[in-house]
């Protein structure tokens, strides 16, 4: 679901740097309560000083579905070497005190709003924003060749509101960016009625059947 309008958390208590001493409070046991992002990072990295501020820009951004927690592995070796950092940066998300997803190095921003998203849908949160901002982001994702996360994001937002035209038509287009061609068709196909003869419906139809044509043309 997408959380619309809802008020913004106070950042000091959604972003905080941790140490071997609130390791487990400020991640192990806050993750039972919301998904935790861990940002492992050092003053010398220099892809560090870039992903920081879009990590926290997007945790932010979900008033409060998800926390972030930043670790100096200069610092706190300790917590670095259990989790087995070999390089960084390097980011968790925790859930249920376990790490559920993660990457490392620098990456572009829209990958970085598709692991949040991730996080908070992993604990059955609600990816906030807006429908609108959503929207946008899921289709910068689409432009930027991020498929599969676009079509997760697009998926999102039909669960929040299933007479959403261009979620439908996001989604189909997905599904034909990864060559998945029978899952556009299904997409489409499960458009309320309602909405079924809307003109950007109508024109992923076009692409799936241009798109049948090419692949039994060989």
């Amino acid at each position: 679901m997408l959380e619309i309008g809802a008020d913004k958390s106070n950042a000091g208590d959604l972003i905080k740097d941790v140490n071997e001493d609130t390791f487990m409070t400020d991640v192990i046991e806050a993750s039972q309560e919301v998904p935790v992002i861990v940002d492992f990072w050092a003053p010398w990295c220099g892809p560090c000083k870039t992903l920081g501020p879009m990590l926290e820009k997007a945790v932010l951004a979900s008033n409060g579905a998800v926390k972030m927690v930043k670790v100096n592995i200069d610092d706190n070796q300790a917590i670095a070497g259990q989790l087995r950092v070999q390089s960084i940066p390097t980011v968790y998300a925790f859930h249920n005190g376990q790490p559920v997803d993660g990457f490392q190095g620098a990456v572009p921003n829209s990958e970085i709003e598709a692991f949040v998203a991730r996080a908070i849908q992993s604990a059955g949160g609600e990816v906030s924003g807006g429908l609108s901002e959503a929207l946008n982001s899921a289709e910068e994702m689409l432009a930027e060749g991020s498929a599969s996360d676009a079509a997760q994001v697009f998926s999102a937002i039909i669960e929040e509101d299933n007479q959403n035209v261009k979620a439908y038509s996001g989604l189909a287009r997905a599904k034909l960016a990864l060559e998945d061609i029978d899952g556009a068709e299904a997409v489409l196909n499960g458009v309320p009625a309602e909405i079924s003869d809307s003109s950007e419906i109508e024109a992923v139809f076009a692409k799936i059947a241009l798109a049948r044509q090419a692949l039994d043309a060989g």
